[in-house]
């Protein structure tokens, strides 16, 4: 690689000069000491007082071409982080689901146990400790399989070591979260039953 003055033509050059497209300036770099306010409009007032027939005809920073060259990458690490906002939600209904059919079933048990005097807070606790449980055991089989995962990611990514501890832990902490949302509403609902209709149930 060399470097030539823009004016400077090679001696095998034909043509004339105005129709030589290598003397045009195809980009500007310009590096500033200091961060400076409306950058864009000073280069093009600077550049037209130089010659009003230059047209800029896109300014970018250097934190925008080096976001440009990612455009893809973003695009899928949104889609991924759809798709799995979707499961969540997925898992959430599905663990709802599953609750609800266990209250279900044991309305008659919770009737007995509610007029035996178990109160309302009991109940609730009984149903929570159901869908935790669950939740625990899906949390027991993901955290290592998504450790084994890790492994063959790191192989596939550069300079991607180990799991980030503060994002395991966040997903840990969501996962809780949709688990508990997922068993309250059930929970509340056997609370609220009725003993004395509890009991005629089936």
């Amino acid at each position: 690689m060399y470097f030539l003055a823009m004016m400077q033509r090679p001696a095998s050059a034909k043509g004339s000069m105005e129709h030589d497209e290598s003397l045009f300036a195809g980009a500007i770099v310009l590096e500033t000491e200091r961060p400076i306010n409306q950058m864009a409009a000073l280069t093009q007032r600077t550049l037209t007082s130089i010659n009003p027939n230059l047209s800029v005809v896109r300014f970018q920073t250097f934190d925008q071409q080096i976001a440009d060259r990612f455009t893809e990458e973003r695009m899928v690490a949104r889609l991924t982080a759809l798709f799995g906002a979707l499961a969540l939600l997925l898992a959430t209904v599905g663990l709802y689901g599953v609750t609800a059919y266990a209250v279900a079933r044991r309305t008659s048990e919770i009737g007995i146990r509610m007029a035996l005097g178990a109160n309302r807070t009991g109940v609730i606790a009984m149903v929570m400790r159901g869908a935790l449980i669950q939740a625990a055991l899906g949390l027991a089989i993901g955290i290592p399989a998504a450790l084994l995962s890790m492994r063959l990611i790191e192989s596939q990514l550069y300079d991607v070591k180990g799991m980030d501890n503060g994002v395991l832990l966040t997903s840990v902490l969501t996962l809780a979260v949709a688990a508990c949302l997922a068993g309250l509403v059930p929970a509340r609902r056997a609370a609220s039953t009725d003993p004395a209709r509890a009991l005629r149930t089936e």
